[in-house]
């Protein structure tokens, strides 16, 4: 254990930060599965224990691999991913659009491992790094809006295009997550206004088209617009449900919860334990557990940018910010669904929610920025090396 505690690397307050959030989700997830055993999928609460233990013991295993690896080779990783991640995306959308009467087309099974994975995250993380790969490789030089349409912004549309039928709130994330890095980067606003206005005009082209076609995308655009009309009017109907029961939740909780495990929502809330966990957490914990957990995902945002902050690379400050900055955003999505701020979206809470993919995924990103801030480790600690034995460099210089 010692000998794997020296061979850590990077950012010691994100491995710590990471880790309350993972030993966190523990309870929270546990409790919640007496619900999962409820409905049928499966009748023994602690193999759902189990299960999120072997999803955070791979995602940790992912991180500490990712980290050692120096963080410049992805600039390549990301030009070799791009290909792949589009056959990935192509693949989904052709393997059908329902299983069991669900919506599974955000899916992919894995035959070998009799697994599903959901390629829009690995997607997500991907376009991210290429995205500061091409705007570190451009600093310094005038930007044209000619040149950076297709190197640019050609990879970003085709693979937004390809999660748009069915997952909207992800691949509106994707997009702001985007615009956010290059605007970062330095792309110029007014070319940064037309991208905008570009995807605003396909988003509507696509709704008038599934419209149109309303067989070729069941229920999905419906589903959107339902969603969004009933939030900005406050209606209640059926599609509610999770709301009421959330608020119920976060309700009954008070300011320090009615104690771990003792959640009665979490036997009506549909999606307890992934989507509607946070509502669950402050029923259990309270406001107290709620602002907690906010202090964290708050903390890893600060610990994000200072890593950024100190590389000594655009593209190393890109990259932390590049897939840092969306686990803070989607968490903060999670806890405003929950407390009926924003729209019913679908989107997880980074490490604390059941799920392996986005477990994964998260870890994959967290290992990116713990490389970057390895990186600057490194170069610290050559540094004190030389001022430490200037006569033996010297005499190695002669």
């Amino acid at each position: 254990m010692q000998q794997l505690f020296k061979n850590i690397k990077g950012d010691r307050l994100i491995w710590a930060i990471v880790a309350l959030l993972a030993i966190f989700s523990f309870l929270p997830v546990y409790s919640a599965a007496s619900n999962l055993a409820y409905v049928g999928e499966s009748t023994n609460t602690f193999s759902f224990f189990v299960k999120h233990f072997m999803h955070l013991f791979l995602g940790f295993t992912i991180m500490y691999g990712i980290h050692k690896i120096p963080y410049r080779y992805f600039r390549g990783l990301s030009m070799i991913m791009i290909p792949i991640v589009f056959v990935l995306l192509i693949l989904t959308v052709m393997q059908g659009t329902t299983i069991g009467g669900a919506n599974a087309s955000r899916w992919i099974r894995i035959p070998i491992v009799g697994m599903s994975f959901q390629t829009s995250t690995l997607a997500s993380v991907v376009l991210m790094v290429y995205v500061a790969r091409y705007m570190s490789k451009i600093e310094g030089k005038k930007i044209t809006f000619k040149e950076s349409v297709l190197p640019l912004w050609g990879p970003v549309f085709v693979i937004l295009a390809l999660i748009l039928p069915s997952n909207f709130s992800t691949t509106a994330i994707i997009f702001l997550m985007v615009v956010v890095l290059v605007f970062l980067g330095g792309y110029p606003i007014r070319y940064l206004a037309v991208i905008i206005g570009s995807g605003l005009l396909g988003l509507v082209l696509f709704i008038l088209v599934a419209k149109a076609f309303p067989d070729a995308m069941p229920n999905r655009v419906d589903t959107w617009m339902s969603r969004i009309e009933n939030f900005s009017n406050g209606e209640d109907n059926e599609a509610d449900y999770q709301i009421e029961k959330a608020k119920i939740a976060i309700a009954s909780g008070g300011i320090k919860g009615v104690g771990p495990g003792k959640s009665i929502q979490k036997n009506f809330l549909p999606q307890s334990s992934s989507d509607f966990i946070f509502a669950i957490i402050i029923e259990e914990y309270g406001l107290l557990g709620g602002f907690f957990l906010m202090i964290l995902y708050m903390w890893l945002l600060f610990r994000i940018v200072i890593v950024a902050q100190k590389s000594d690379t655009m593209f190393g400050k890109l990259l932390a910010l590049g897939v840092g900055l969306p686990i803070v955003f989607q968490a903060m999505i999670n806890m405003a669904v929950a407390v009926e701020l924003f729209p019913v979206t679908g989107q997880t809470l980074p490490l604390i929610s059941s799920g392996g993919t986005s477990i994964w995924m998260t870890c994959l990103a967290i290992g990116i920025i713990l490389s970057v801030s390895s990186k600057r480790e490194e170069i610290k600690e050559k540094e004190n090396k030389e001022e430490e034995n200037p006569l033996e460099i010297l005499s190695e210089a002669i």
